[in-house]
């Protein structure tokens, strides 16, 4: 690795508190770049915006708009901690101007598919009762998945109805749980130390959602059993963790929440993000209005 890219991805990571998510993001941007740079025998030091325009326009070929995206903010990052570092007087990246992205709307789970989702998990087996919770906690709490993933037994505490949840940048906040999310939790908790009883490597004690051989769940195994469940209730859409996040958000919305308060419970760093889903509540209302009124 590049001199330069390993600093700057210790500086992510120390300065900036990034996640590990976010590291290996901005170390496959730049490990990228250099591919490409290597038969051109240019240093990442050398490169001009022809170079970097040069670059988006090879990833056009096969990458989707967002990924490029994606790819060029790594990129404009690392060269601006060079020219803060004094290592370059001038970032390349500051003519290249960011692809178009399309402007998507999220997709909520209309409230009665939502409803379901929390039940369809059997009550009588211990895993699906793991399942249960952490459905519950996702959609009543609008975590990201990650964020799920990370909670420890100490972030939940019953008796206040709350999580603490840390976020993107280790940003903390605190949310309230629904009673669905509390009961589910508390049916949980009370069986979790079955998956702890036999000693296996890689256990992790402290995590508040365990696999079956006791370690903490990963994002992935999350996004595989909530397929389960989509499946098992005959669901004809593709369902995302994600998804029931956006739905939290859109449900809240449409039940009369301000907008400010819901991007407290989402950790939005910034309110534009959240006015997405005023977007969102608006087609759901032209729907409605074009369904009743006699002049629609």
């Amino acid at each position: 690795m590049d001199a330069h890219v390993a600093e700057f991805l210790k500086h992510l990571e120390v300065a900036r508190a990034a996640s590990p998510h976010t590291l290996k993001a901005y170390a496959q941007d730049l490990s990228a770049l250099e591919a490409y740079l290597g038969p051109q025998n240019v240093p990442l030091l050398k490169v001009t915006h022809l170079h970097l325009r040069g670059f988006l326009g090879q990833l056009s070929v096969d990458k989707a708009a967002t990924t490029r995206a994606r790819r060029l903010a790594g990129i404009k990052a690392f060269y601006r901690y060079l020219v803060r570092r004094k290592v370059l007087e001038v970032s390349p990246a500051r003519r290249v101007k960011t692809p178009k992205l399309p402007q998507k709307l999220p997709r909520a789970v209309p409230v009665d598919e939502a409803f379901a989702l929390m039940e369809a998990p059997d009550a009588e087996k211990l895993l699906e009762l793991r399942d249960r919770a952490m459905l519950e906690v996702l959609y009543g709490a609008g975590l990201r998945v990650s964020e799920l993933c990370g909670l420890s037994l100490g972030d939940v505490d019953l008796k206040a109805r709350s999580v603490r949840v840390l976020g993107k940048g280790n940003k903390e906040r605190l949310v309230p749980l629904n009673e669905g999310a509390i009961d589910a939790l508390e049916q949980w908790l009370a069986r979790r130390g079955e998956l702890l009883a036999k000693p296996r490597k890689k256990q992790d004690p402290t995590a508040m959602f365990l696999n079956f051989r006791g370690g903490r769940l990963t994002t992935r195994s999350m996004e595989v059993h909530l397929h389960k469940y989509v499946k098992r209730l005959g669901l004809n859409r593709t369902l995302t963790p994600h998804a029931l996040r956006h739905s939290f958000a859109t449900h809240l919305l449409a039940s009369g929440a301000d907008v400010r308060s819901i991007q407290e419970l989402l950790g939005h760093a910034s309110l534009s993000t959240t006015q997405r889903y005023t977007a969102v509540s608006f087609e759901q209302l032209q729907k409605v209005y074009d369904g009743a009124h006699p002049r629609a």
